[in-house]
């Protein structure tokens, strides 16, 4: 009896290490087929990509990001899952791919990269400045955040470039709306947005003109004092440029007058020596 209760311990011993041998070598002949699963579909989607069928590409990253989370190869498949939308300007689905991607990752090393795509998304969506002020705000207030935090990268160079061309749009936007209100004489509402480009917008292409209208403004309301003041600012930096040749023709009406005979004296003058010119192969 002893015999028998040492020899049937045995045998069950012996089933469970082979058991235990079987399922560790199932586990390893799993957890490779899982690998080749994912690299399989990671694959499958870049060759979709190549071929410009963005949308199946896109779910066969999502679906090797979703086959194996853990892997090296998750944060990838949900990068290129977002840029597989982006490159055929499906912007909305890049951005959501890509919200989420900083949500679920935020500790991976190509961050950066994830929030420049986003700021790029929102910024190629911006066609007009007057109606799509949305994208406008999201594209600077994400290149914002990418230059704060990741100061030292490509993308940060890059996002301060746009950024500027950001400022032009909104500036051109309150030069659109403020020119309304000027031909309107909404006066205060028009001075607001002439303002709003001096001193948010002051380092734009739209600066020299907010002054002059400011000029124009002050001066039609009659406070002269406010127009002198905006004219010597437009004169201490600008004095070349034809915004203030046009505010000194507000002060001195003359000047247009005179202006406009110079032209014309001058265009009689060329015309004269143009026909002396002709004259000699007469």
């Amino acid at each position: 009896m002893k015999f028998f209760k040492i020899f049937s311990l045995f045998i069950i011993l012996t089933l469970f290490i082979s058991c235990s041998k079987e399922t560790i070598k199932k586990s390893v002949i799993n957890e490779k087929g899982l690998n080749e699963q994912v690299l399989e579909a990671y694959e499958e989607g870049m060759n979709s990509l190549k071929e410009g069928d963005v949308i199946y590409a896109a779910k066969k990253f999502n679906e090797a990001e979703i086959l194996f989370p853990q892997s090296k190869w998750a944060p990838k498949s949900a990068l290129m899952a977002a840029y597989s939308y982006y490159s055929q300007d499906y912007y909305d689905d890049a951005i959501a791919e890509l919200e989420r991607f900083v949500r679920v990752y935020p500790l991976y090393k190509n961050l950066d990269y994830a929030y420049y795509l986003m700021g790029v998304s929102y910024y190629e969506q911006i066609i007009d400045e007057k109606k799509d002020l949305e994208a406008i705000i999201d594209a600077k207030n994400t290149f914002k955040f990418l230059i704060k935090n990741y100061p030292n990268t490509e993308y940060a160079l890059d996002a301060e470039f746009k950024i500027d061309l950001i400022n032009d749009t909104l500036a051109s936007k309150e030069m659109y709306i403020g020119r309304y209100y000027f031909k309107k004489k909404k006066w205060i509402p028009a001075i607001n947005r002439f303002r709003t480009v001096i001193d948010d917008y002051e380092t734009t292409i739209y600066t020299e003109e907010a002054l002059h209208r400011l000029v124009e403004v002050y001066y039609t309301i009659g406070l002269i004092e406010e127009a002198e003041k905006y004219a010597k600012l437009l004169g201490y930096n600008y004095q070349s440029s034809k915004w203030y040749e046009k505010s000194y023709g507000v002060f001195n009406k003359m000047y247009e007058k005179n202006k406009k005979n110079r032209i014309k004296k001058d265009k009689k003058k060329n015309n004269s020596i143009l026909k002396k010119f002709k004259s000699l192969f007469d």
